[in-house]
């Protein structure tokens, strides 16, 4: 397929249910619910984005979007269960128990001499501030991302409708941007992230023209509110798809404006031919695909940690030789400034950054392997995830193998005999023993 796409959809292709394989079986009953709802309600609705593209790859969609010509309060009308949200784009959630349908309102371009249109644009960036501007299916496919999401699965007759040939891109495995690159990437920034991350979730070649400006407007990932880029960085690194995410995120240059310290840290360990730092970060993401695919869970805490270990390590270090700190005091003071900075530009909720830390602020202690203090770290809520990193830690030769196979065989013993590994049982007794030693006796009383 040649490059030069229009810059605005051609007349739709209508792709007829027997000329293409998405089912109704295939999709969840809650989104036909909506989609049938609209409809005997006169209106439109469509099925619309990466679940018709998912379902055309044989793919199991994760969430079934909907796109309709009713406003947002007559499609509220409609559904009591529903709610409408946001202000950048009015949207209706629809729940049906812990499903959500997303149901949104074909949009169109603004018209600036128009001031009913509610519509605003960052005179500096080019970046949509706020797009409630609706208008026609034709117009919609106008607003999408990259033509693989631009097609719309009609209720009524179950067809598909194709204004962009996305079909044909999803058939060569083509990522390819709506319109021109560089203007939609300003509009929205987010959507440099989105190409990577779509690239690696679906096996996708991200065509030059889409792929070309990426390195160059990198850095208006800075404009982008720091909460926003966290729910970025989950979907990246927690669908299944982490490592190869992370890979097209350091070949486009972008991963530097989520993390820049461990950009830093990766591209000193290519400088001075450390390549088990990168070899650290990615065993972690393979790690953490593997769970996935499992179906076992995955936390964010957990990554980010693995990301900012070498950058913190580093930091402390320093502290000790300048300040005379001890390692684990070093370490903490270290861990907490590096969390502030981070997430003045990736912003982790608290939730997952006060267990991070002390995930960081264990390894020291695994170091120890004697005595009660030491046996304590096997109750710790967070020894499980502290473990796994220290495995990895093996890789960068800050952990020998005696020590990380002892905390692992430690964990299959039964109690007694972890406390008697520790030490901790003679401990305890001498313990006892001193303080009876240091207990005044009782004087008795005269009678």
């Amino acid at each position: 397929m040649s490059s030069d796409k229009p810059n605005k959809p051609n007349a739709a292709e209508i792709i007829s249910r027997p000329a293409h394989t998405v089912s109704r079986d295939n999709i969840s009953d809650a989104a036909l619910k909506v989609l049938y709802r609209l409809k005997k309600g006169g209106y439109q609705g469509y099925l619309v984005g990466g679940s018709v593209r998912d379902l055309l790859l044989k793919k199991s969609p994760k969430d079934f979007d909907v796109a309709t010509d009713a406003t947002p309060d007559e499609v509220h009308k409609l559904f009591r269960n529903s709610r409408v949200i946001g202000r950048r784009f009015r949207l209706v959630h629809v729940r049906f128990g812990r499903e959500i349908i997303e149901v949104a309102t074909f949009r169109s371009s603004a018209d600036p001499d128009n001031d009913d249109h509610d519509h605003e644009v960052s005179e500096g960036t080019g970046r949509v501030l706020r797009d409630n501007v609706y208008g026609t299916l034709e117009d919609d496919v106008w607003r999408r991302d990259f033509t693989a999401n631009a097609l719309y699965y009609n209720i009524a007759d179950f067809s598909i409708r194709d204004c962009v040939d996305g079909v044909a891109d999803i058939k060569q495995r083509t990522l390819r941007m709506l319109g021109d690159p560089e203007t939609r990437y300003r509009e929205d920034p987010v959507r440099m992230l989105r190409a990577a991350r779509f690239a690696a979730k679906l096996e996708f070649t991200i065509h030059p023209d889409t792929a070309e400006p990426l390195p160059r407007l990198a850095e208006l990932l800075r404009d982008v509110p720091p909460a926003r880029l966290f729910d970025e960085f989950c979907k990246i690194f927690q669908s299944g798809h982490a490592l190869e995410g992370f890979r097209h995120l350091r070949q486009f240059r972008l991963f530097r404006h989520l993390y820049p310290e461990t950009a830093q840290w990766l591209d000193e360990g290519v400088e001075k031919n450390h390549p088990e730092r990168l070899e650290f970060i990615e065993q972690a993401l393979r790690n953490t695909d593997e769970r996935v695919a499992e179906g076992r869970p995955v936390t964010p805490m957990f990554l980010v940690g693995v990301f900012l270990w070498g950058p913190m390590t580093h930091d402390a270090r320093r502290l000790q030789e300048a300040e005379g700190y001890t390692e684990l005091q070093a370490g903490n003071i270290a861990a907490d400034s590096l969390v502030q900075r981070t997430n003045d530009i990736v912003f982790m909720p608290k939730r997952f950054s006060y267990p991070m830390r002390e995930m960081l602020q264990l390894q020291p202690k695994f170091n120890r392997t004697k005595g009660k203090r030491a046996m304590s770290m096997l109750g710790h809520p967070r020894f499980r995830a502290a473990y796994d990193l220290m495995l990895l830690r093996q890789i960068l030769g800050e952990v020998d193998a005696t020590t990380a196979d002892w905390w692992t065989e430690i964990q299959t013993k039964p109690e007694a005999e972890q406390a008697r590994a520790f030490g901790a049982a003679k401990a305890a007794k001498e313990d006892a023993e001193n303080a009876a030693r240091r207990r005044p006796r009782r004087r008795r009383r005269k009678t």
